[in-house]
């Protein structure tokens, strides 16, 4: 049909074969060719319209938190840091304020800005964050003063906070939680968990009674302090020289040189003996007393039974003495 129809408008007679255009040429030719020339493609799909992207609201932490850091003006001090930190009862929203502050040039955090945060995140249970902030204390983010290190002792070595977490403590290590407490003073806390020490089927030992005796004489509790010494002789336990030392000192400052002096007998009678200054503060409480004949006495006995005190430490109590009576 194609060739039919080429020669048909071809022919000399057809005079539309010099009008035709030479694109319809072209089709008579190749017809496949122009085909594919001259195909429409087809309409791409419509693209759906993309919803409209609103602006994400902010949560009321994060408002608490804009409103906060706006009052903070600048220079803000340590103070108005703990002040904010103080009033919050989110302690996310505080440990917030916290970083955010810590970033801000020409600030830098405190122990007591330090102690704030770190109580807020223990009460709130935020123990992980807790340890953070602790770790960054003990690597010198801050100088530690005594209610700071309280409260790592407490928060570290608790024996509550240890059982919580599947440690159940034993006599060594209630040991080292009350020697710490005693050497910073906190001889209730001591107490307190000496107290506790069956709970966890523990019986305290002479390192137990020595660390809160030694912890309640250094307090100026030494009533007290002699009063667990005594309970700690009753059982059989015997402390340290350290420990000894410590209550006989602190015995004769108070006056009780008659308990002191018995201090003294039984730490000779279980082979130890006490330091120079030890000897001359309770001889010399005895001459403050009156009683200087009663102190030469008590100082031959004491050669006799100490033989580590020498000859030159006999000396200088002797000489001691006699400057007390003016001699």
């Amino acid at each position: 049909m194609p060739i039919a129809l080429h020669r048909f408008l071809t022919s000399p007679q057809n005079l539309l074969s010099s009008r035709l255009p030479a694109v319809f040429s072209l089709y008579l030719k190749h017809p496949s060719l122009c085909h594919r020339s001259f195909s429409i493609p087809p309409e791409p799909p419509p693209t759906p319209a993309s919803p409209l992207v609103r602006p994400r609201s902010r949560t009321p932490l994060e408002t608490q938190f804009e409103t906060w850091i706006q009052k903070l003006k600048p220079g803000f001090t340590s103070a108005d840091v703990d002040s904010a930190l103080r009033a919050q009862r989110d302690a996310d929203l505080a440990l917030d304020i916290f970083r955010w502050t810590a970033l801000q040039r020409g600030y830098k955090h405190n122990d007591t800005t330090y102690l704030t945060i770190i109580k807020l995140l223990i009460s709130a249970k935020r123990y992980r964050h807790a340890e953070t902030l602790i770790e960054e204390v003990i690597a010198g983010a801050c100088p530690i003063s005594i209610p700071l290190y309280n409260t790592i002792i407490r928060f570290c070595c608790g024996p509550k906070q240890m059982k919580a977490v599947g440690v159940i403590p034993d006599t060594m290590v209630l040991n080292m939680i009350i020697k710490a407490y005693s050497k910073c003073l906190a001889v209730d806390e001591a107490i307190r968990v000496f107290r506790e020490m069956g709970l966890y089927g523990c019986e305290p030992n002479a390192y137990t009674y020595g660390y809160i005796c030694k912890g309640l004489c250094e307090k100026g509790r030494v009533a007290q302090g002699f009063g667990l010494f005594k309970e700690m002789r009753d059982k059989g336990l015997v402390p340290k020289a350290s420990a000894y030392m410590i209550l006989i000192c602190s015995l004769a400052m108070e006056q009780r040189v008659e308990d002191a002096m018995d201090v003294v007998s039984d730490m000779l009678g279980n082979s130890m003996a006490p330091d120079l200054l030890t000897y001359k503060t309770v001889l010399e409480e005895l001459c403050r007393r009156g009683r200087s004949n009663d102190a030469f006495e008590l100082l031959e006995e004491w050669k006799k039974r100490d033989l580590s005190m020498g000859q030159k430490n006999y000396r200088i109590l002797v000489n001691a003495l006699r400057f007390d009576n003016g001699e």
